[in-house]
């Protein structure tokens, strides 16, 4: 048994964000033959965790999930950290380097309050902070109500169980990774377009650490790093950011990506959809996706896009 862990893995502390670390430690460990103790789990806790009355697009987006864990893995005091993919901006420093994406999972959202979104009662409240969410919902259902709610997923369920919503939307791979897999009804992704990049966790590096890189490619798993990578350009392409509603699917068959995409006016009116078929690893395909997405997009869509996310 090591002395000293052979790999020190941050991530955030919220509960879904430790059930991740611990999936990615047991990957590490049966993939290296290592015990337990070899990869030594450090909780962070995140900007986005510590304020959670307001959107994220209000308070500094995506980075409030990867500022502090970025710091500290530039600074030497972790060799790695964990991430729900979704929550990872699309640019990211050329320090950091995404060098694994596990297994990816259900990437379907489910809805909690209702059987189904056509069921959910006129006139209700739903509770979501996401524009994907908010506008596709509005798209289907101008007659409901959103509402603010942000939170980990306990709490979100809380606030729900109390009233703050009639109804929400939560993404199926969070609540199996946390025991919760009979909550909700699951929403058909090929119908309910989910979030880019939606169920697949990210293990990032520093760029230049050799050793590190080499031990995390060994738990890599390829089509799903396609998927997200695909799905990343995408948002690239279409300079999205917290305010963007986007959403997208991607479907692997062989070494071949068919990648599914929509954008939306913030009040759901309008809504845009392209798609595209191309080889795993292609960055162009996704890139024409988004420029056809784009060049049908009124103005009212198009002031969403075009920023860095």
């Amino acid at each position: 048994m090591p002395t000293q862990p052979i790999l020190r893995l941050g991530t955030r502390r919220s509960p879904l964000a430790m059930a991740q670390a611990h999936e990615a430690r047991a990957r590490l460990c049966a993939a290296h033959g290592w015990d337990e103790s070899a990869v030594e789990l450090v909780p962070v806790v995140a900007s986005g965790d510590k304020v959670q009355d307001r959107p994220l697009a209000e308070i500094g987006g995506k980075a409030l999930w990867t500022r502090e864990l970025d710091q500290w893995l530039v600074d030497g005091r972790i060799d790695a950290a964990v991430h729900s993919m979704k929550d990872v901006e699309t640019l990211r420093p050329q320090a950091i380097a995404i060098a694994a994406i596990l297994p990816r999972a259900d990437k379907a959202d489910r809805l909690l309050g209702a059987a189904s979104v056509a069921e959910i009662p006129a006139g209700a409240r739903v509770g979501t902070s996401a524009p994907r969410r908010a506008a596709q919902l509005l798209h289907l259902r101008p007659d409901l109500t959103v509402v603010g709610i942000r939170g980990n997923v306990a709490t979100r369920m809380a606030k729900l169980a109390a009233g703050e919503a009639d109804a929400t939307f939560l993404a199926a791979a969070g609540l199996d990774r946390l025991g919760e897999d009979a909550a909700g009804v699951r929403l058909d992704p090929e119908e309910w377009l989910p979030a880019p990049a939606q169920a697949a966790i990210g293990i990032e590096c520093r760029s230049g650490d050799a050793r590190v890189r080499d031990l995390l490619i060994a738990i890599d798993h390829a089509a799903s790093h396609a998927e997200i990578a695909a799905e990343r350009r995408l948002l690239e392409g279409l300079g999205g950011s917290c305010h963007s509603p986007i959403a997208a699917l991607s479907r692997s068959t062989g070494d071949n990506i068919s990648l599914r995409a929509a954008i939306f006016s913030p009040d759901g009116k309008i809504r845009i959809a392209e798609s595209a078929d191309f080889a795993a690893g292609d960055d162009g395909g996704p890139l024409d996706l988004a420029r056809r997405l784009l060049d049908r997009a009124p103005p009212a869509v198009a002031a969403h896009f075009g920023q860095s996310a």
